[in-house]
């Protein structure tokens, strides 16, 4: 996104205001130059790889610095490292300022914590483990900054809802934070240590393995999630009248598994559960896809085979875990007519449950050659019509509660217009399509 709103900026324009406020009082503070230097060249240069190895973040330096310098001295560690950071997106000056800004005023905060609970004392004695309480008070302000301001920002540039922009950032980085602040706290004891900074930068050694073996995880996990975008843009091509329809599932099912207070991983896991529900359609001929007018039984059964397919298609792919079991049984049905298995009510698997009703819904609203979409209510009314027989009644709560509250604003269902042509819908279940 290269639009970034005013309201945004001017949020950018206030943290730039607040860091420079914070690095004011610098002349008037006794700061080693020399250390100021060293961290702030380490500091850019782990960045730098980090970055490139696996888009991470190298804090260990950072709060090094707090836990060393004076506050103003050691949030001005991060200036350069972060003015000349990678940004992928434009306007790049814009997002380099803004990294720096975010990151003085965190490093900041938590230098005046940890100053003010005696950690530079514990620090310079090597007071263990003493120096843990004034360190982990700094990290979890540190934490508590970067959250605050990032949820700002997603409010403000990504119209992120207000009661979700903060969810989840502070426990999700507060553990990752927490180890980079132990190394940051034994670079700080050894620098003051008789061996000196040299010793210190040997604790950087095995987090950069660490890193590296992180990174063989991040570059597998991108490469299955690439498979996955493949896949969909496979069906989206053979299947035209329901391109962008296995998106629109998976953000629905997310929706649903938000609502029902899932934790993080398993909503990504529903989110490729609902993209790739349809990847069995690679297997059926393509013909009976875009055929015009009602499929004869026969044609209809070889329709039904398209979650077997698709099973097979991911089963490989180990990290989908529970999704798998999604893409096989999301047209069982509650009363057990469903297909391929007829499985009845909790027989069929969680995340299948989810996703049939997120496929039915955006069935339902989105338009095809054959009919109009409906209105969201209307959907929403005949999923809880059919709530008990068809679909689990708790999904359908879940996801009708998510909807009223949030809305619901589905994008066209075809890249392009297709002309008109007469083709019967292809059965008599609720939000049923092919």
């Amino acid at each position: 996104m290269e639009a970034i709103p005013g309201r945004a900026r001017a949020y950018v324009g206030c943290a730039v205001l607040v860091a420079l406020s914070a690095l004011l009082p610098l002349p008037a503070v006794r700061t080693p130059w020399w250390a100021v230097a060293l961290l702030a060249v380490l500091y850019a240069a782990g960045e730098r790889i980090a970055r490139r190895s696996f888009a991470g973040t190298f804090y260990p330096v950072l709060l090094a610095g707090a836990f060393l310098l004076p506050p103003p001295a050691a949030a001005l560690v991060a200036v350069p490292g972060a003015l000349l950071s990678h940004a992928e997106q434009r306007p790049v000056a814009l997002r380099r300022i803004w990294r720096a800004a975010r990151l003085v005023i965190a490093v900041w905060a938590a230098a005046r914590v940890h100053w003010a609970l005696g950690g530079r004392d514990a620090v310079v004695g090597s007071d263990l483990p003493y120096a843990l309480v004034p360190a982990g008070a700094a990290v979890v302000v540190f934490c508590l900054v970067l959250t605050v301001l990032d949820g700002g920002m997603r409010v403000l540039a990504e119209l992120v809802p207000p009661r979700r922009a903060w969810r989840g950032l502070f426990a999700r980085s507060l553990a990752p934070l927490g180890v980079h602040g132990l190394a940051g706290l034994m670079m700080a004891v050894l620098w003051r240590s008789p061996y000196g900074p040299v010793a210190a930068l040997l604790v950087l050694l095995p987090m950069c393995v660490s890193w590296w073996v992180f990174a063989q995880y991040h570059r597998e996990r991108a490469a299955h999630q690439a498979t996955i975008r493949a896949l969909v843009q496979a069906v989206d091509i053979k299947d035209g009248y329901t391109r962008g329809h296995s998106e629109r599932v998976g953000q629905a099912s997310m929706m649903i598994a938000r609502e029902l207070g899932m934790d993080d991983e398993r909503v990504e896991m529903l989110r490729f559960a609902g993209i790739l529900h349809d990847v069995g359609k690679l297997g059926v001929p393509t013909r009976l896809l875009r055929k015009d007018g009602p499929l004869t039984p026969e044609e209809r059964r070889v329709i039904e085979l398209h979650p077997e397919y698709g099973h097979e298609i991911v089963r490989g792919i180990s990290f989908l875990g529970e999704a798998r079991a999604a893409v096989l049984h999301h047209h069982e049905r509650i009363d057990g007519s469903g297909y391929p298995y007829g499985l009845v009510g909790s027989q069929i698997p969680e995340p299948a449950r989810v996703v049939a009703v997120a496929d039915a819904f955006d069935a339902m609203t989105s338009t095809r050659s054959y009919r109009r979409a409906r209105p969201v209510e209307a959907a929403l009314a005949e999923l809880e019509r059919c709530a008990g027989a068809q679909f689990d009644p708790r999904m359908v709560a879940a996801l009708c509660r998510a909807l009223r509250r949030e809305g619901w604003h589905p994008a066209v269902t075809a890249d392009e217009p297709q002309p008109p042509r007469p083709r019967a819908p292809a059965g008599g279940r609720t939000g049923a399509h092919r």
